[in-house]
């Protein structure tokens, strides 16, 4: 299937050429888990040492995600360590509507922490079932359960019957190209009363290498009835408009381009509707790292400092004389100085606030 980012035409120019038709940019306004209805249709995806609540409000603050989601969490972890569910599952109000994932092989240990992710006040629960890291695979959870149906399906009907709250699944394809299970697994997703399912199109094998198979999503919205996510190489705005029109999944779900490029949920809503859509200037840029950094320091969160060195490599992509930036702030010893640092690079760039 084509992808915006392999079509040369298309990366010259992110308007409509004369003769492109607005069929061309449709994008669903909206879709409803259960009783929970998310619009825009764009899900900011879990993401390891990503999607922490700063991150997430960052995100949601910029406009244009319908629904946010946690780092993956361990279930077994949560329900033993205080310290863990304060790290993993900590949100703010105006995160809703947020969505917990969760990871294990256990159907009674992941009942139970669906349980407390309900009480907690979330309003949905995910399932991780995609995971391809060798330690996470290695205790069975993760891709690694992608090689075992019935127990996946026991665990859909623990936590099915665990809470109220509407429960959803992500995973990959399959294992590998010989062991492809997604339609199996979404019509046991379905049939087990799951709200929603999100497909990775590749495989465990694959990790984040090589294209992946949007037919594959194609394949999982034809077989069930229940709304599909579909997520995978959605790099730009025509990528999202592109996997909506080749597979008919209901939503899209955008993980590694939203550090690299976190105005991307805002800028699908602007080509939809407008087939063009804002790209960040120096200043906007200067901005948004230092949003993004000043609210790690005010959230006075555990090894912000890292973070912030975590994130330039992302955050200074495409600004020129970045890797001076990236060196500079990578040698600073603490947070304060890294925005200092920051605000010298871009002072003689752009019009920076006096503090």
């Amino acid at each position: 299937m084509q992808k915006f980012w392999d079509n040369p035409r298309c990366a010259d120019s992110p308007a409509l050429e004369a003769g492109d038709q607005p069929a061309l940019r449709t994008f669903p306004d909206s879709f409803t888990i259960g009783n929970v209805r998310i619009a825009p249709a764009t899900v900011l995806a879990p993401m390891a040492g990503v999607t922490d609540t700063v991150f997430r409000r960052f995100i949601k603050n910029l406009g244009g995600c319908g629904l946010i989601m946690t780092e993956f969490t361990s279930a077994d972890g949560v329900l033993r360590d205080q310290r863990v569910r304060g790290r993993y599952l900590h949100f703010y109000e105006d995160e809703h509507p947020i969505s917990a994932q969760l990871f294990g092989s256990s159907p009674s240990v992941l009942a139970e922490a669906a349980r407390l992710v309900e009480d907690l006040g979330f309003d949905l629960v995910d399932l991780n079932l995609g995971c391809p890291a060798k330690k996470v695979v290695k205790c069975n959870g993760g891709s690694g359960l992608l090689r075992d149906l019935p127990l996946i399906r026991q665990i859909f009907e623990a936590v099915r019957a665990a809470v109220k709250i509407p429960f959803t699944v992500k995973f990959r394809a399959g294992w590998s190209d010989d062991e492809i299970v997604c339609v199996e697994l979404a019509s046991v997703a379905e049939s087990c009363g799951l709200g929603a399912v999100a497909l990775h199109a590749r495989t465990r094998e694959q990790g984040y290498s090589g294209n992946a198979r949007w037919e594959w999503i194609a394949s999982v919205k034809q077989a069930v009835k229940i709304p599909v996510i579909g997520n995978g190489d959605v790099r730009s705005p025509e990528d999202a408009c592109a996997i909506v029109a080749q597979t008919g999944c209901d939503a899209v779900m955008i993980g590694r381009m939203a550090p690299a490029n976190p105005w991307i949920f805002r800028q699908i809503q602007q080509y939809v509707s407008g087939g063009n859509y804002d790209h960040p200037t120096e200043a906007d840029r200067y901005q948004m790292i230092r949003t993004y950094f000043q609210m790690l320091l005010e959230e006075e969160m555990p090894g912000a400092e890292g973070k912030m060195k975590q994130f330039a490599s992302w955050f200074t992509h495409g600004i020129p004389g970045g890797a001076a930036l990236r060196k500079a702030i990578y040698e600073a010893k603490s947070g304060n100085e890294i925005l200092t640092t920051v605000d010298k690079f871009f002072a003689n760039r752009v019009e920076v606030p006096a503090l």
